[in-house]
């Protein structure tokens, strides 16, 4: 009995735990019939996406970023994300995207950079930006539309958008057409306009019907009222007209300078002869015209001057007390006086009348040739007054005056033309990008 009594327990949890099985596995098919009978019947659902904007095509056309908005920027296919970033990203690096390198940088859109590089209207690079004056036009690729032969002169606006440009850049040009007087007058100063590129430039430049460049007498423009003033002839000698005299034959400032130069420099203070007369480059073009009038009074012809290369001795006694003369004063008597050679004495008047003074005694060391020790012992003796010089501001100064003075004559086309459209003297300064030193000599004249 006793030997029975395990095997009857044994058998006894073996049965337990096959009932507790068919249990668990009844109770678990009940359930899934439960679940069946819960759950809905669905039809199959196909998500689509919305095929007025997934179907159609992102047409790509040129492009400025920095006049792009919200919508704009989701019509090139960016997510309100993506745009979100895009206008951060330009606010923080200051407001505008100033080249291709700095755009691609924008996380958005370095995955799609290659597919908008064709189309975008920005410099490749920050230096180029810096180069290419304000507008990012300038940097378009292009080809101009070039209808063969043309005058620039006769061209409308039109005419200039049919090439190829915008309607804001052909205004441009015909705004500086007119600064210059309603004609270009060579491909020089076509050139000069700004919002021609040079590759531009390069395209139209063979079919421009203009001389290379501008003459040296100022041109009479079809349409303006001024004519060639008529030239009463009357006998002369060359060895006594001045300035004016020779102003009053028909020649030009620049002219009027280089004949005194080379009447003191190449001939030593006196035309000899007609022959003389003819070489002057100045003169040569209208030598037949003057010849019959030309008459030499051998009183005025001068010996050749002695060269040396020795220094002029400075006089030690002197008539006048130079420590009372302003050098804004000084006459072409007094400087011979103090001793300086004619051509110098000449070369210091000429130069004092072109700035309209001097405002500071160091620019008596610019006059052409002069001799170094004596202008110190000058400067260190005169004194000067420099009140009675006019001066401007860049905005309303003269054309005549920017034109003519030493200072400003070489960016003086482009004062007068920047200052049209952009009348603030800060702006001016950025645009005609000049060297600190000569801005430093042109501020001496300005208010």
């Amino acid at each position: 009995m006793k030997n029975n009594l395990p095997n009857r327990l044994r058998r006894r949890q073996y049965i337990a735990l096959a009932l507790f099985g068919v249990m668990v596995a009844a109770t678990q098919f009940a359930f899934s019939l439960y679940k069946q009978k819960q759950k809905p019947e669905i039809s199959d659902v196909e998500f689509k996406t919305n095929s007025a904007t997934a179907d159609l095509p992102i047409i790509l056309t040129e492009f400025n970023p920095n006049d792009l908005d919200q919508s704009q920027w989701k019509n090139l296919g960016f997510t309100d994300r993506d745009v979100a970033t895009i206008l951060k990203y330009k606010r923080i690096i200051g407001g505008e995207f100033k080249s291709k390198e700095q755009f691609k940088k924008c996380y958005p859109i370095v995955d799609r950079y290659k597919e908008l590089e064709p189309y975008i209207l920005l410099p490749e690079t920050d230096y180029e930006a810096k180069k290419g004056n304000f507008t990012y036009k300038t940097f378009e690729r292009k080809k101009l539309n070039i209808p063969g032969k043309f005058n620039p002169d006769s061209f409308s606006k039109n005419d200039w958008v049919a090439m190829g440009f915008s309607e804001r850049q052909a205004e441009a040009i015909l705004k500086y057409r007119n600064y210059l007087g309603g004609s270009f007058q060579s491909k020089e100063k076509l050139k000069a306009c700004f919002i021609i590129s040079e590759e531009q430039f390069s395209q139209m430049s063979p079919y421009v019907l203009l001389p290379d460049k501008t003459d040296e007498q100022p041109r009479v423009y079809a349409g303006s009222s001024k004519e060639k003033p008529k030239i009463n002839y009357t006998y002369f000698d060359p060895n006594q007209l001045d300035e004016e005299g020779w102003k009053s034959l028909g020649f030009s400032e620049k002219q009027i300078a280089g004949i005194l130069n080379y009447k003191i420099k190449i001939l030593r203070g006196s035309f000899r002869s007609l022959e003389d007369v003819q070489k002057c480059y100045m003169i040569t073009q209208r030598f037949e015209e003057l010849k019959p009038w030309i008459r030499f009074n051998p009183e005025n012809i001068k010996e050749p001057e002695k060269t040396s290369s020795a220094k002029p001795e400075a006089k030690t006694e002197h008539k006048t007390d130079f420590s009372k003369v302003d050098l804004n004063e000084m006459t072409f008597n007094q400087l011979r006086e103090f001793g300086f050679n004619e051509k110098t004495s000449g070369g210091f008047i000429a130069f004092r009348k072109s700035l309209g003074g001097f405002v500071n005694k160091n620019q008596i060391y610019e006059v052409y040739g002069i001799d170094r020790d004596l202008a110190e012992k000058l400067v260190g003796m005169s004194s000067l007054n420099p009140e009675g010089v006019k001066k401007y501001t860049l905005t309303d100064a003269p054309e005549s005056w920017l034109k003519t003075h030493p200072y400003f004559k070489y960016s003086a086309d482009k004062i007068i033309f920047y200052r049209i459209s952009n009348p603030d003297e800060k702006k001016i300064w950025k645009f005609i990008k000049t060297k600190p030193e000569y801005e430093a000599k042109m501020r001496m004249y300005l208010k």
